[in-house]
């Protein structure tokens, strides 16, 4: 057979005039940075949304549109709690207090909020609790979710007020209120996250580099790909609204491959200073080496994550593309800014070095080598040791529970939660997201009518629904049923609830008509179905699309199916450890985590997509100079010795600086991404410890020559190698070693 095209495009080579003129580059990057920043002051806040989104319609999609349609488009209701020890609703004082507040409240028309209503006005009692202690003001906010997120803050700002009044008590909870708080609380998760996440990356630079000079180049490439990709997520957000979830992913996914990405290249140039090569002639072999590693690995990275994006939900895009964005821009600028970066630096990169970090050099290798070949000496045994203890960490992942993290895991400090925690006790928290039942045909039809009679009659019997209230449009070829769900029978946000009208209550009431169940809880229940029926086919994409590439990048078919099944390995023991943790509550309390009863629906296939497409760095990086190693050595053991020997610091150095990096963002307060930053914690530890020192050693060894196998009839492939160094002898990295 003939052999594949060679490598006619490297990709170090857009970054091949930076060293002769870096200024010109660099002058390019600021630029785009200066723009990018001034795109984002204007629009970012524009290009986000709190509203979850479908790209196609599930049956909740189609009640939203109907009413909206044909009834009226749906409007925000807040509640606003106002309850005392001492005063009950009968009492003047009390009945004073809310009418005065119902008046300041009235005077947000039109601009703020469209109409207010209390128990006063229109004699509800549903709207007094059961001791006649707490009662409710009912308002209805002006736009749809975003505007009314917006207008929250002066209803807020009312209740905050006549909150100074003696024995009274005020509190705002809905829709607009929680998903505010939500935002908040996200805001000082990214900045608590940036401020402890590259603290600590700084130091482990500093380690890693065993110099302060060339420590902030990795800082500054992050923090360049994370300014752009959120200007590109402006301008895209005013086609189509991107999810404000985006703004985490782009700076914690940005933070880590950014500075990763950097690191490998830097270091690489340090390497060949080292080895006696001039200033360009090291960027260019770090361009020939590193950087190719650098652009297969996000290239895989990409890949991965473009399983995100087929998934047809709004969140999974949003962030899909958020981490697709920035780690695009990051391997752009390891490629074209950074080496203009080191042309200007050169060997200021080793200024101020650290001479107690130190160390011995050729020591650290052989400890790495030594590691190996123990590894290699009893394959077998500690495959069987690394292997079992990864599968015993992914069992728990049987007792998995997906589900919604509601308005019960914000922060106490949260004035919602506590709102809505009133709500549960003294009324029906379903009454913050009731569900809605809608009836699309001839309404004022007699049969039609007796099924709307008989299915509210079998919801009055059912207590696990509040009472059920009807409305018909003026045409009447629609009707809305609306009821609230009892929480203590309907708990995870009423999903229960959503499919027992489905499968049950909605199918026996006969109604001869097209009925669909909407509401925020169907929503939830949607979204669940749809992530569980999409999962299998974005893990089959992924993975097949990661085969490919590896397949080309190394010239192997057993190279690809280790690496697939080693990543399940890393991303089964994230999944348990999740479980273990948040849904049983081990080490929870420790750790300032709360226990759940769920894990939050798209965080499973989030993780996937993420860790597939970082834990593949690892392997790209050690194998491709493995491979460079045994065309030197030409035996298995020595070549892959040689090779976790000279990437060991820096692969070391990568994978603590990730950890760091999702670890600062893990401090954060909102569960759902205490959840995914865990996850992404633990995957990197495995993978740059068990997978890395013992799975992949013990594994080559065995197979041995096996490990590069690649049949005659694939020949025709492009020969695309990830390192492609120049034949030379004695080599810079071997005479390091």
């Amino acid at each position: 057979m003939k052999k594949g095209p060679p490598d006619r495009f490297p990709p170090e080579s857009p970054g091949r005039g930076s060293p002769r003129r870096p200024w010109r580059g660099v002058l390019i990057w600021v630029t785009v940075v200066a723009a990018a920043l001034a795109i984002s002051s204007q629009l970012l806040d524009s290009a986000l949304t709190t509203e979850d989104g479908f790209i196609v319609e599930p049956e909740s999609a189609v009640a939203a549109r109907l009413t909206e349609t044909r009834l009226a488009p749906a409007k925000i209701t807040e509640l606003v709690i106002v309850g005392s020890e001492t005063l009950t609703v009968d009492e003047p004082a009390f009945r004073e207090f809310v009418g005065s507040m119902t008046a300041e409240i009235s005077k947000l028309v039109p601009t703020h909020v469209e109409g207010v209503f209390d128990y006063y006005v229109i004699g509800n009692e549903a709207m007094v609790s059961e001791d006649r202690h707490t009662t409710i003001i009912n308002v209805v906010m002006a736009g749809g979710l975003d505007e009314a997120s917006e207008n929250v803050v002066h209803l807020i700002e009312v209740a905050r007020e006549a909150s100074f009044t003696p024995d009274i008590e005020t509190y705002v909870v809905g829709p607009a209120s929680v998903d505010r708080d939500f935002v908040e609380v996200a805001k000082r998760d990214v900045l608590k996250g940036e401020i402890i996440g590259v603290g600590i990356a700084l130091v482990i630079l500093i380690l890693v580099f065993r110099t302060v000079g060339a420590a902030p180049i990795p800082i500054i490439m992050a923090v360049v790909s994370v300014i752009i990709a959120l200007a590109l997520t402006s301008l895209i957000g005013q086609i189509y609204r991107l999810s404000f979830f985006i703004v985490n992913m782009i700076t914690m996914i940005g933070l880590a491959v950014g500075i990763d990405y950097s690191l490998f290249v830097v270091g690489r140039f340090r390497e060949e200073r080292a080895a006696g090569l001039g200033k360009r002639e090291a960027i260019t072999k770090a361009g020939a080496t590193a950087s190719r590693a650098v652009f297969f690995s996000g290239i895989t990275v990409v890949l991965a994550l473009v399983g995100m994006l087929v998934v047809p939900a709004s969140v999974f895009f949003s962030l899909g593309l958020g981490a697709i964005l920035v780690a695009v821009i990051a391997v752009l600028a390891a490629l074209t800014l950074l080496p203009a970066i080191l042309s200007l630096v050169g060997d200021r990169v080793n200024s101020l070095r650290l001479p107690f970090l130190g160390g011995n050099r050729r020591g650290r290798g052989r400890f790495w080598i030594r590691i190996t070949r123990m590894v290699m000496t009893r394959p077998l045994l500690s495959l069987a040791l690394s292997g079992g203890l990864l599968v015993a960490a992914t069992a728990p992942v049987l007792d998995l529970n997906l589900g919604a993290l509601g308005i019960e895991t914000l922060p106490d400090s949260m004035a919602s939660k506590r709102g809505f925690q009133i709500l549960e006790s003294e009324f029906s928290a379903g009454l913050v997201s009731p569900a809605t039942i809608v009836v699309d045909g001839d309404v004022r039809s007699e049969e039609v009518q007796d099924g709307i009679a008989r299915l509210t009659s079998a919801i009055r019997q059912d207590p696990g629904y509040g009472e059920p209230r009807v409305q018909a449009s003026e045409a009447g070829n629609l009707a809305v049923i609306s009821l609230p769900f009892n929480t203590e029978r309907y708990e995870g946000g009423g999903v229960e609830g959503v499919r027992h009208l489905r499968a049950e209550l909605v199918p026996n009431a006969a109604i001869p008509a097209d009925v669909y169940v909407g509401g925020g809880a169907a929503e939830r229940t949607d979204f669940r179905d749809l992530a569980a029926s999409w999962t299998p086919r974005v893990f089959g994409f992924v993975l097949g699309l990661s085969f490919i590439l590896l397949m080309i990048a190394f010239r192997s078919l057993v190279v690809p199916i280790k690496a697939i099944f080693m990543n399940l390995l890393s991303v089964g023991a994230a999944y348990g450890l999740l479980v273990l943790v948040f849904q049983r509550g081990l080490g929870a309390g420790l750790f300032g985590f709360q226990q759940v009863e769920v894990i939050e629906t798209w965080i499973p296939l989030l993780l996937f997509t993420v860790l597939f497409g970082l834990s593949m760095d690892y392997h790209v990086f050690l194998l491709s100079r493995t491979r460079d190693r045994s065309a030197q050595t030409q035996t298995n053991q020595a070549s892959l010795a040689l090779g976790l020997a000279s990437t060991a610091g820096m692969i070391t150095g990568a994978a603590l600086i990730m950890v760091a990096v999702f670890g600062g963002f893990a401090a954060g307060e909102l569960v759902m991404f205490q959840q995914v930053r865990i996850g992404l914690t633990v995957s990197v530890l495995l993978d740059a410890t068990v997978i890395r020192s013992i799975l992949i050693p013990a594994s080559m060894q065995l197979l041995g020559k096996r490990n590069w196998y690649f049949p005659r009839f694939l020949e025709w492939l492009p020969d695309v190698r990830v390192e492609v160094p120049k034949p030379q002898a004695g080599t810079a990295s071997n005479n390091n070693l």
